[in-house]
């Protein structure tokens, strides 16, 4: 991604200091700082406060995690993964992640654990970009097909997204934003509808502040001002990212992405989920009432933080007291509302069949 002019990740190694760096999500917009985690404690609060968030990026910094358990303590395997696992239940690439890890170092000698530790982190990492990048690719391809049956009778292309599945949702590129970034390169004109997505306000705050350090125009908007655009016709294509896809193309995103879906549907929208294969659940065959839905903290919906007037991060109580709040963190949207998933190996339907072959 690019910061201040220049690139960027959300997550990286530093050989010369053997440091793992993040950027502080909880503190964008209003302030850049990057966290160094010195140990697998602090990775754990990390993924738990969302400081690190979006199912790929929780992936690889799970990875790296498990290498700075095992570099205090290379028997401890089995309990940073238990450790690790507990942080967040829904978005399926930390298990895939901490699965991949245990799968590749417990028969692996402990003076040699540490290392191998390390270069799968790093590994995970590369391909993620890779990944990411490809995914963007195979989108924009559909993006420029859209464009050219459109262009004739507008002068750019209007894609509604929710919640933030950008670069920060990942070590680099995104997932739907990706697609977005890709489509910019090939100098589709494009503008970005940006969903606040409340209660956490990623788009608002994220979403808005990636867009802006790559100069692509948005908008944005309230949560539930998406159907009304769509209705008036200035929504050309939704593009959303994903914590897990089971295998008939149910997919689980931010709360909220099911209304957008059910929007798009009756607009006769395009409707695109954006995703790794890893963020595919094989073990589920459906998501509606199967898939844990995280329920987060009341507070996220009872108070708003913010920067005041006098350039002070607060936070402002917009409820009365005492209230009782259900703050689900995620929602299902069936596969039949899904136009397509776009993969790295490719687009296919939202289809048992379909998300099959992709492991071919």
């Amino acid at each position: 991604m690019i910061i201040g002019g220049e690139h960027m990740q959300s997550i990286w190694y530093d050989v010369g200091t053997d440091q793992v760096h993040i950027v502080d999500q909880t503190r964008l917009p209003h302030e850049f700082q990057v966290l160094t985690l010195a140990n697998m404690e602090a990775a754990c609060h990390a993924i738990e406060s969302m400081q690190v968030r979006g199912a790929p990026l929780i992936g690889v910094t799970a990875a790296y995690a498990v290498y700075l358990a095992l570099r205090e303590d290379a028997q401890s395997l089995d309990h940073a993964c238990a450790a690790l696992a507990a942080t967040r239940p829904t978005a399926v690439n930390l298990q895939w992640a901490l699965d991949r890890c245990r799968a590749a170092l417990q028969s692996v000698a402990p003076e040699s654990r540490v290392l191998q530790a390390l270069e799968l982190a790093q590994l995970m990492e590369k391909e993620d970009i890779a990944i990411c990048e490809a995914i963007g690719d195979h989108g924009a391809a559909l993006v420029e097909s859209l464009w050219q049956e459109k262009r004739s009778s507008q002068d750019r292309l209007n894609i509604l997204t929710h919640c933030n599945a950008g670069a920060l949702a990942t070590v680099d590129w995104g997932t739907a934003l990706s697609v977005v970034y890709k489509s910019a390169e090939r100098d589709i004109p494009l503008h970005v509808w940006v969903d606040e997505t409340r209660p956490r306000n990623q788009g608002a705050a994220l979403t808005c502040w990636e867009l802006a350090q790559a100069d692509i125009p948005h908008s944005l908007i309230v949560d539930n001002a998406g159907g009304h655009l769509m209705q008036a016709g200035l929504v050309d294509l939704c593009v959303v990212g994903s914590d897990r896809t089971t295998r008939n193309g149910d997919v689980c995103n931010k709360i909220g992405t099911y209304l957008k879906a059910l929007a798009a549907f009756d607009n006769q929208i395009p409707f695109y989920v954006a995703l790794p294969l890893s963020s595919i659940d094989f073990t589920l065959d459906a998501g509606v009432n199967q898939i844990p839905i995280e329920e987060r903290a009341s507070g996220e919906v009872t108070d708003i933080p913010g920067r005041t007037t006098d350039g002070l991060i607060a936070s402002v109580r917009v409820a009365p007291e005492g209230v009782q709040v259900s703050n689900p963190g995620f929602d299902v949207t069936p596969a039949r509302l899904v136009t397509s998933l776009v993969t790295e190996r490719g687009v296919v339907a939202a289809n048992s069949e379909a998300i099959a072959s992709l492991l071919d």
